[in-house]
């Protein structure tokens, strides 16, 4: 089956086309984050605006790039959510439009299930039950996965999401955005020993990382300034050091208390050096299987999105015209 995907959840607009859910003859992204940069974050009403812009020209790319042409496609998948609503509603109308016109089956996909759903589209694949953590600006939890669309909740944060810790440190320090790539860039040469920053609630399969923006916000405030070169690479990499720590401890607990050899790693932040170092090093002395996506699909991408779309349809799920988008996922 061929599938056109549409993801619009947050400042990426996207548009794929994949092949019996595995082979992607196209993946294109449109970026938002020279927009939002003057911000230090995205803003919801200009990331909604831009999405209307851009869409069917990134469409138009990604069917282009397939060498197909819209009469081709067999089945439409859009992320239906969780997201920011107006931005999400952009790609809904307009894949419920399509699907429509062409009289083609439509599948609303949650974009979590989405960020799991993209490991699938490498060589190496794993096989269930895994553990999956899901890692970005907007989302940090843990899930047990028995297949692919059955995600059980094992941890999430209780505050801020990992993505947002780096954001906002970034926007802290006044180094530029998106706060993620450009720590992670800084970091690079700095010593994460530099400074211990805290780890919150050990033991847990829960998150936190509020207490750890506090903690750098009064450790700036203290020395009465932001440091700069290769000072500012230590403190970096030291903060950068305690997300991982955490988030690296966390999964593989929660592994553990599952007894799954296999663990998986998406979303956003999972394209951070740093972390895909840690869990790879720590995976092979334990004798884990750790897979995680390839940059491109691990930040906010249509691709996945036609893979979960194949995955409910060859379930015989279909949407109609009166599917609604949703902001917080009912999973949690």
């Amino acid at each position: 089956m061929l599938i056109l995907g549409i993801e619009s959840s947050c400042d990426e607009t996207a548009a794929a086309v994949v092949r019996d859910g595995r082979t992607v003859l196209s993946n294109v992204v449109y970026s938002q984050s020279d927009l939002h940069s003057s911000y230090g974050g995205v803003v919801p009403e200009l990331a909604s605006r831009k999405h209307i812009e851009t869409i069917i020209p990134v469409i138009t790319e990604a069917l282009g790039q397939a060498k197909v042409s819209i009469a081709e496609i067999e089945a439409l998948g859009v992320t239906q959510g969780p997201g920011l609503i107006g931005s999400i509603l952009v790609g809904l109308s307009v894949a419920k439009s399509l699907a429509f016109v062409r009289r083609i089956p439509l599948c609303g996909v949650n974009h979590i299930e989405g960020h799991v759903a993209a490991v699938f589209l490498t060589q190496e694949v794993p096989s269930f039950p895994f553990v999956a953590l899901i890692v970005s600006g907007g989302h940090t939890q843990t899930y047990l996965v028995r297949s692919l669309g059955d995600l059980t909740v094992l941890g999430r944060t209780r505050d801020d999401a990992a993505g947002e810790a780096f954001d906002k440190a970034a926007k802290m320090l006044g180094i530029g955005y998106p706060g993620g790539v450009v720590i992670d860039r800084i970091a690079r040469q700095g010593n994460p020993g530099y400074h211990r920053f805290p780890r919150a609630m050990p033991g847990s399969l829960d998150f936190s990382f509020s207490g750890l923006k506090t903690s750098l916000f009064n450790l700036l405030r203290k020395r009465g300034g932001v440091p700069e070169g290769e000072e500012l690479a230590d403190l970096l990499a030291s903060y950068q050091e305690a997300i991982a720590d955490v988030l690296l401890e966390k999964t593989l607990l929660a592994a553990e208390s599952c007894g799954v050899r296999s663990v998986v790693i998406c979303g956003g932040v999972a394209a951070n050096s740093r972390l895909r170092e840690r869990f790879r090093g720590e995976g092979s002395l334990r004798g884990l299987n750790i897979f995680i996506p390839p940059a491109v699909l691990c930040t906010d991408n249509a691709a996945m999105i036609a893979v979960m779309a194949e995955e409910h349809l060859s379930r015989g799920r279909r949407d109609g015209v009166d599917l609604n988008a949703f902001s917080r996922s009912p999973s949690g």
